[in-house]
Parts: structure tokens; C-alpha cells; sequence
């Protein structure tokens, strides 16, 4: 199912529940482990939290989905990487508004792994920093993607549920042709 709006794209994965709660619980496992790096440290939480793909059964799998739907959405027959990290916000938590256009990114995505309700919208766009922006405010789902330009502005609203929402950001980028 693809869902494609001016600012977005919004993809539903392959991925089912139970590989989603497995990526859940793997995580859990080791977010607090010498393996992860943490960056980003904004409103008393780390924003960007970093742990190798191998480290999970099947993320390498959810990757690659992620790279063959950002190719589609470039248009692109070019070799597509992506960068990834964690972003876990518990109750209370919300990402301020920022773009990912430091570097060669082509693409910027989210993957939902778990959603609770109330537990924030994806805002794209911010009339105070971009007030030509239209500004929209998506309630994201379990096990879908969302895609948009790495220039747009973004940000998450507060979590208001007594859960932690778990999302993987993404960031596409042309592979090197050098090794």
C-alpha cells in the first residue's frame, strides 16, 4: 500500500507484527549494552541511538525493503544506502523540529516499530522556521514507513501516553562508487 501526498510518501512494510516485536524486544535487550552510541542529547534523552544492524535478526531485512521503496520513490536505478538509528521516546519526550540536509542525503524516513496511541504525530513542516511550509501532522502506524525530502522541516509531538513509541530514522544517500 503506498500513500503519496506533496510532501510524503507513506509505504505499510512487509513486515508483520511478530518481526516487529521481535525487533522491539532485541532492542530493549540491548539499548543499555556497551555495542550502542548514543547522540543527540536533547530534552533529557538521546535522540539518535546507534546499534549495528547485525546485532538483530531481521533488520538487515527491513533495511533492505527500506532502500528498494526509497529507490522507487527517487526514481533511481543508482546503488541507495542508508544510515539509520533508533529514536526511543518515552512518556513525556518529543523531537524538536530539524532537517537532515547536512550532507548528501537524497531521502529521509521513519519506520514505526511500535506506536502507542497518543504517543505523538509526525509533524512535517513548521510555519516558524519555514513559513512557506504547509504544515502537516501525521499520526504514524505500526510497520509503516514514512519518506520525505531531507530539507523538510520535522518534528515529534509530545509523547502523551504511558508507553514508549520505538521508530527507526533513515537517511538514503547515493552509494560510493569508490571502496
Amino acid at each position: 500500500m503506498k500513500d503519496k501526498a506533496s510532501n510524503y510518501d507513506r509505504v505499510l512494510s512487509s513486515f508483520t507484527d511478530t518481526q516487529n516485536k521481535t525487533l522491539e524486544a532485541e532492542y530493549t535487550s540491548l539499548k543499555d549494552s556497551y555495542v550502542v552510541t548514543k547522540t543527540h542529547y536533547i530534552g533529557q534523552r538521546f535522540e539518535n541511538i546507534y546499534i549495528d544492524k547485525y546485532k538483530f535478526t531481521n533488520l538487515p531485512k527491513l533495511l533492505e525493503e527500506a532502500i528498494t521503496h526509497a529507490s522507487e520513490i527517487l526514481n533511481t536505478k543508482q546503488k541507495i544506502k542508508v544510515g539509520f538509528w533508533f529514536n526511543e521516546m518515552r512518556p513525556g519526550h518529543r523531537t524538536s523540529a530539524h532537517t537532515h540536509d547536512e550532507d548528501d542525503e537524497l531521502l529521509s524516513g521513519v519506520y514505526y516499530v511500535n506506536v502507542p496511541e497518543n504517543s505523538g504525530n509526525l509533524i512535517l513542516g513548521d510555519d516558524i522556521l519555514d513559513p512557506k511550509n504547509e504544515m502537516i501532522s501525521i499520526m504514524p502506524e505500526r510497520g509503516e514507513f514514512i519518506f520525505f525530502s531531507p530539507k523538510l522541516v520535522h518534528s515529534v509531538n509530545e509523547n502523551k501516553s504511558l508507553k514508549t513509541r520505538l521508530s527507526i530514522g533513515m537517511n538514503f544517500g547515493r552509494e560510493s562508487s569508490q571502496h
